[in-house]
């Protein structure tokens, strides 16, 4: 069983992360992960933390001559914007944080939370995802998100190949996959911060090159799709998940919802096995299980809660009105969340790739993928 902790605060020396039950026989490279560490902290929004810290993983454990042992890995990303221990704390909660709630549950500080449960604490997952992905391209499976919506401005994508919307992707600084968009959305986000507001948006996730049977039916708690969800909603600020149609899918007629099935045999040796779909409205997830569809989620990211003009709070000392503290923060940081989602995506699907075909080396498992595919495409 694949599983990961993070530890580690905003302002403490350094964010940890633990992974345990990585298959051995993977190599690593750590400059994709600080690829990814580097595009979580871009996007078009962003504060002035950003510019203080340069992201980057030291892998300290579970790898010899960059090939992975299957024993647990220690990722460390060093903050070096460390200053807790100067730090005071808070004397008014933020509305929209977990200053108050976290305070009152821990019978403690508002900076005893707020430094946890900051947004800071997804550079480890990010992490993590980043390492999963170099096993899933093994099997190649491709996890790629992009920004869909920014403050209810939807952003249709351009047509095109998944290289060329990686490459169109890469060329925005929304993360978006309409270039031609950014400068009307950033006009935006510029709009909304010299009101002293913050916006959210929308980020999608595409799982390109899934096979057949990931997850499964039979327990509630191992659905794919429930776990997929999890890991989402799990995301700082993110407050809704859909699965391919999502809500809408409650809208519509069932012929409307439903993919119809096709066989194609040119395609049995594919991870379709050759069982096509002309629509993809269930999102690649069918029963909790993987139908050789792509997977495609969508996750709804609110407003930044720290405000630069706050709402009402109180002191907790007085219990006066009084306007919220504020803290050092974004306008917009839509751009990072579609990395962060689409890196806890891709520890889901490498966690459900393992259970699926072993965990225990690269090599057994690929033995196992190429007789599953074997096996059912004899179905």
């Amino acid at each position: 069983m694949l599983r990961y902790w993070t530890a580690g605060e905003s302002h403490g020396k350094a964010l940890v992360a633990l992974v345990d039950g990585f298959p051995a026989g993977v190599a690593v490279d750590e400059g994709p992960i600080n690829a990814e560490l580097r595009r979580r902290q871009g996007g078009y929004g962003r504060g002035g933390r950003q510019r203080i810290e340069t992201d980057a993983v030291d892998i300290r454990a579970g790898v010899w001559k960059g090939v992975t042992l299957g024993s647990p890995l220690a990722l460390e990303i060093v903050n070096r914007d460390y200053k807790l221990e100067r730090l005071d704390d808070l004397p008014r909660p933020r509305p929209g944080h977990g200053d108050l709630t976290g305070a009152v549950k821990y019978l403690g500080s508002i900076r005893g939370v707020l430094e946890r449960a900051s947004a800071r604490e997804t550079a480890a997952r990010v992490a993590v995802g980043a390492l999963c992905k170099q096993l899933l391209a093994e099997f190649g499976i491709t996890v790629f998100g992009f920004v869909a919506e920014v403050g209810g401005l939807r952003i249709d994508p351009v047509c095109g190949s998944l290289a060329e919307l990686r490459d169109e992707r890469d060329r925005s600084e929304l993360y978006s996959l309409n270039l031609a968009r950014d400068a009307e959305i950033k006009d935006l986000i510029d709009r909304a911060g010299k009101d002293g507001d913050t916006l959210g948006g929308v980020v999608e996730v595409q799982v390109h090159g899934v096979p057949f049977g990931l997850g499964t039916h039979a327990q509630w708690d191992r659905k794919l799709d429930g776990r997929l969800a999890q890991a989402v909603m799990a995301v700082q600020a993110i407050k809704g998940v859909e699965i391919g149609l999502g809500f809408e899918a409650a809208r519509r007629r069932g012929s409307q919802v439903h993919d119809p099935i096709h066989y194609d045999e040119s395609r049995r040796g594919t991870p379709t096995l050759g069982y096509e779909r002309p629509t993809n409205n269930a999102g690649g997830l069918e029963a909790g299980m993987t139908n050789g569809q792509p997977i495609v989620i969508r996750a709804a990211k609110k407003p930044i809660s720290t405000l630069r003009k706050p709402l009402d709070s109180i002191n907790l000392d007085t219990k006066e009105s009084e306007a919220a503290s504020y803290e050092r923060s974004d306008v917009c940081a839509i751009s990072a969340a579609s990395v962060i989602v689409e890196n806890v995506i891709a520890f889901e699907i490498a966690a459900a790739v393992i259970d699926k075909f072993g965990g225990d080396s690269l090599a057994e498992m690929q033995a196992r993928y190429e007789l599953f595919l074997e096996m059912a495409g004899r179905r």
